[in-house]
């Protein structure tokens, strides 16, 4: 029990500088904020993430999307499924490696990706606007990334 003062002091001082927490906290409180602009379209704020990801000029494969998700593929795979069933996009086999698939976007996921996009413009103003310096905070979120 005399080491309960100290474990808590720990405790605190981690609930205050932790940097990952702080960056889970705000992923949660952004994701929460673009889930309710995006309900509208029927969609999540991660939907339209791998949505736009999906918006190439040739169907990315899905180990390309988890790249650039910074996901594994079976997560991604997982969360095309919904996409799938609303025929938001298509998953086929990949014509140059038949062990791998490649995603594209519907004509359906296209239009929803269009009438989202200009919402996700007018929140991600919004945000940058009440943290300031949006440049500085996506620089050093990149850079804790690679």
């Amino acid at each position: 029990m005399s080491n309960l003062p100290a474990a808590f002091a720990q405790t605190l001082h981690i609930r205050d500088h932790c940097l990952c927490l702080h960056a889970q906290r705000a992923a949660r409180a952004l994701s929460r904020r673009f889930d309710e602009a995006f309900r509208p379209y029927g969609i999540t704020s991660g939907q339209f993430s791998l949505l736009n990801g999906l918006n190439r000029p040739e169907p990315p494969t899905i180990g390309a999307v988890a790249e650039l998700l910074a996901m594994d593929r079976s997560t991604v795979t997982a969360n095309l499924k919904p996409l799938e069933r609303a025929g938001l996009v298509t998953v086929a086999v990949d014509e140059k490696d038949r062990r791998g698939r490649r995603v594209a976007l519907t004509d359906a996921g296209r239009a929803v990706l269009d009438r989202a996009t200009p919402v996700w413009v007018r929140e991600h103003a919004a945000v940058e606007s009440e943290i300031g310096d949006g440049e500085a905070l996506r620089g050093a979120l990149l850079r804790a990334v690679v």
